[in-house]
């Protein structure tokens, strides 16, 4: 017999640590080769982890909700094999898949370019554990348990860089900020404080007077109880930590960039006729489905060699200008979320290559068989309006990128067809585009240029094209 530990595997270069959802299996349960032990949820996915050995759990060493460093062994897994003095050789990693409920990018939420690590287990006698987490990306990172116990504690954003972290690269931890809270409490005891963030949206009730409190109690913050209907005629829904991500995200990102949006009108009717006319035999040959979206996406693609600086992020006062293409699709799922799928390297695909990776990406995100890496490092984001019969929409950006373009429905509609002979009235496939982008530093000529150029290429779609 031998004692495996597992340790908590390493979701990206940004990621310092991971939250504990859910144990899956519990101690002397039996645990198949790659079976799923436990759920974690870090500030990019929710994953499961599965056992790269089969055996038998025999210790949990952290509860539901803890958050956990990386590389910290979080239990101990009996295998069969026969153990040794020393430490066997390691076992084939696995990756953590990301769930359905998969939180957005922060598939939406950061310029870190984190390669997926693996789980990698240790066999030893002696309990020696795994290598401990690599440094993070730039700046400070804050867990996301950090980020939320300061928001409902009233911690600013400058109480909160000016505290000592005591783990890795000065990293506050959960212990860091609740050792905080506590003496913060005692010294402003005669003045609690309500989140800012709460405070004007709800109703207070009436606290307690001071007086009847426990003299050897910590002061907390005034509670605030949102306001009951009178006819009870409503239901109050808890949001799920994917949709909390979301509406963060989406708040962070209108407070970090001025949006502007420009709109143009693109002639689809090219592009309806060949589609309409190779559909079938584009399937039969490739076994593959084409949609609109990978025809836009190669327009996008096109587009954003024409202008470069649409492929950036900021940092400060620098521009970070990428030269990967990355183009990430918004992916709405059963249960009504969103998640970010991002195509890797688009600009070295032809159609048929857009269309495989549309094809792809969409069918397993709306399983939840996302790989982690699958929604992290995207420069240039689209999202397909159209699909729920919307004509046009002004997305919200995806932090950190500066730009995102919504596609609208494509409809029949009178316009004006010149020729050489003369104007006319014609019905021809119209389609709005819309992009948003972030006015520090795409200025309406670029942002207005761009969408233009992504119509262009469209209008001049060759009706003779083969695949």
């Amino acid at each position: 017999m031998a004692l495996a530990e597992l340790i908590m595997p390493k979701m990206g270069e940004s990621i310092m640590e991971a939250t504990i959802l859910k144990w899956l299996k519990q101690p002397g349960d039996a645990v198949a080769l790659d079976e799923a032990v436990l759920e974690i949820a870090t500030d990019k996915v929710d994953s499961e982890v599965p056992s790269p050995f089969a055996g038998v759990l025999q210790e949990i060493r952290f509860a539901e909700g803890e958050t956990v460093e990386i590389g910290k062994i979080i239990a101990v897994i009996t295998t069969g094999a026969t153990g040794s003095a020393g430490v066997s050789a390691p076992v084939p990693v696995q990756e953590p898949v990301v769930k359905a409920g998969a939180a957005v990018n922060e598939a939406m939420a950061t310029a870190a370019a984190p390669a997926v690590g693996a789980v990698v287990p240790v066999v030893s006698a002696n309990g020696a554990g795994g290598a401990g987490p690599d440094s993070g990306g730039s700046g400070r990172f804050y867990s996301p348990l950090v980020l939320n116990i300061a928001r409902q504690e009233g911690i600013s954003m400058g109480e909160l860089e000016n505290l000592f972290g005591t783990g890795s690269e000065g990293r506050v931890t959960k212990r860091d900020i609740l050792d905080y809270v506590q003496n913060r409490g005692v010294a402003t005891a005669a003045a609690p404080t309500v989140p800012v963030s709460v405070a004007p949206l709800i109703k207070a009730v009436p606290e307690v007077p001071a007086a009847s409190a426990p003299s050897n109690k910590t002061a907390e913050p005034v509670k605030t109880q949102a306001a009951v209907s009178v006819s009870g005629n409503v239901e109050i829904i808890e949001m799920d930590r994917m949709r909390k991500l979301i509406a963060e995200h989406m708040v962070r990102s209108k407070h970090t960039s001025p949006h502007v949006t420009s709109f143009v009108e693109a002639d689809m009717t090219a592009i309806v006729q060949w589609r309409e006319r190779i559909k079938q035999r584009f399937e039969q040959k490739t076994g593959e489905k084409i949609t609109f979206t990978p025809i836009i996406i190669e327009a996008i693609v096109k587009a954003i060699r024409d202008f470069p600086m649409v492929n950036v992020s900021v940092d400060g006062d620098r521009i970070i200008v990428k030269k990967d293409i990355n183009i990430g699709m918004a992916a709405a799922l059963p249960n009504g979320n969103l998640i970010v799928p991002v195509i890797k390297h688009a600009d070295q695909l032809n159609l048929l290559g857009l269309t495989k990776a549309v094809n792809d990406l969409a069918g397993r995100a709306r399983l939840g068989k996302l790989k982690p890496e699958e929604v992290q490092d995207g420069t240039y984001t689209v999202t397909n309006v159209g699909t729920f019969g919307n004509v046009m929409g002004t997305p919200v950006i995806n932090q950190p990128q500066v730009a995102i373009m919504a596609a609208g429905a494509i409809r029949k509609k009178p316009a004006v067809i010149e020729t050489s002979q003369g104007d006319f009235i014609g019905i021809r496939h119209m389609m709005f585009l819309s992009h948003a982008y972030d006015h520090r530093v795409v200025d309406g000529f670029l942002g207005g240029s761009f969408v233009r150029r992504v119509a262009d290429y469209l209008e001049a779609w060759d009706q003779n094209r083969e695949f």
